[in-house]
């Protein structure tokens, strides 16, 4: 057979066994020849004519395209846009609930709990066609997240009714709940979890629905939810209202439990800080005074742990002449006997305290990879804690002889949020020059 036709048959041939072989394969126009395309969402196959031989198929060249990626993306985004819009409408359909559960409960209303059992229905039902229309996300703090996303809502709610702001969506809670509720405190926590603690419910929401890692938002949110729950339930349990206790203290405790859950889930993911072998052995050379950052750093946690401890000392009832004088011109709010300053301070004294010396060993020590981690839970902590006192010191609600001083305002308001900005600097730094606190992966190994 002529050279020609032979080359002719072969193509032939070669065409009709790559059709036979993936007969879900498009045919397109090449520059040597036609070009096979894989329309499943497998890797792509691409051959041609001209180097096909039927005798010896093997030589064939064959170029993979790994395409399954471009794929699955349009559906995966999809699937996040509804999976998040599900979250974001479910946390928004509590306003229509509160208001509308209020107006039946508080007017004794024979229909109240049938209406309020298929309005709950009614938000599951359309939260769940939502975010699991396309495909459900596998990671089950998603649907921890929808939940107390939902809750904080509602402790919006609850802050904004508690400050006159709006009224008749939660009058019945507050007149029958628990009285800690009503509390400067119990305000501060209601708009705390209702904005802070949202925002962050949303943005690991959007993390998990885009396959995104969301270790140090979660860490951050840890760290505020273990401070606000042991403030809570300690002051709960020492306070003026600790023989109060409702059986909605009960649900409280289960919705603990999850977040505690939760906590060890977040805090079990693998660590996303990295850098260059050479950054690292670089970065671990220096000394501290070669590093005039972390010396500054040094520098301002030193004062910080002093004033941790006096505040602690302070709410012990220390007898020095400059705890006296502290209390009375600058923060007296620390004698309110809600007991929920003075357990702020025990617990700030407890555990803020040894992380500041632990902090500071991590910034002359180099390999210390625990440091951004703690930096991350700490300042959630200390941003909550230092919120909910700021906020209740100068509320309305705390008794006027325990409020801050008009006059000493100004410099109790410079000195705790110094306070509180200096740990979320230091965490700053951690988390995004990470290289000191790193260890070589060879190092990992060999240990």
């Amino acid at each position: 057979m002529p050279g020609g036709e032979a080359d002719g048959a072969g193509a032939e041939a070669g065409m009709l066994h790559r059709a036979a072989a993936a007969p879900h394969c498009t045919e397109l126009d090449g520059a040597s020849g036609p070009l096979w395309f894989d329309a499943n969402p497998l890797p792509l196959a691409i051959t041609s004519h001209s180097s096909f031989s039927a005798s010896d198929p093997a030589n064939s060249k064959v170029l993979m395209i790994p395409c399954s990626d471009r794929r699955e993306s349009p559906r995966r985004s999809t699937m996040s846009a509804s999976a998040g819009t599900g979250v974001f409408m479910l946390s928004l359909m509590s306003i229509p609930f509160c208001y509308l559960s209020n107006y039946f409960i508080y007017n004794s209303s024979a229909e109240a709990f049938f209406f309020v059992g298929c309005t709950a229905l009614l938000i599951l039902t359309t939260s769940v066609r939502f975010m699991l229309k396309k495909k459900a996300p596998v990671d089950p703090l998603f649907y921890v997240y929808a939940v107390l996303a939902f809750l904080s809502v509602v402790n919006l709610i609850i802050g904004l009714e508690q400050d006159n702001i709006i009224d008749g969506f939660v009058t019945f809670y507050l007149k029958e709940a628990e009285p800690h509720i009503n509390t400067a405190h119990g305000h501060m926590i209601s708009y705390w979890d209702g904005c802070v603690h949202y925002l962050m419910y949303l943005l690991m929401v959007a993390a998990i629905t885009w396959g995104d890692s969301y270790r140090a938002i979660g860490l951050y949110w840890m760290g505020s939810f273990v401070m606000r729950t042991m403030v809570y339930i300690l002051g709960n349990a020492v306070g003026k209202y600790g023989s109060q206790v409702t059986p909605l203290f009960v649900l409280h405790m289960l919705y603990i439990s999850v977040s505690v859950w939760a906590c060890f889930r977040i805090f079990s993911q693998p660590s996303t800080h990295d850098a260059q072998l050479t950054s690292i052995q670089e970065s671990q050379r220096t000394n501290v005074l070669q590093r005039p950052l972390d010396l500054l750093f040094i520098v301002c946690l030193i004062p910080a742990l002093a004033f941790c401890v006096f505040r602690g000392l302070v709410v012990l009832d220390c007898p020095s002449k400059w705890c006296e004088y502290y209390t009375q011109q600058f923060e007296p709010y620390l004698k309110d006997p809600s007991a929920y300053p003075k357990v702020q301070m025990l617990v700030s004294m407890l555990y803020s305290g040894p992380y500041y010396i632990i902090a500071l060993y991590g910034l002359l020590v180099p390999g210390c990879e625990w440091v951004p981690d703690l930096t991350l839970v700490h300042s959630g902590a200390l941003a909550q804690a230092q919120f909910s006192h700021i906020g209740a010191s100068l509320h309305t609600r705390t008794p006027f002889s325990y409020r801050v001083p008009a006059d000493s305002q100004p410099v109790f308001l410079l000195v705790n949020v110094l306070y509180a900005l200096v740990p979320h600097a230091l965490c700053y730094r951690c988390c995004t020059q990470p290289a000191f606190f790193l260890k070589p992966k060879g190092a990992k190994k060999k240990q």
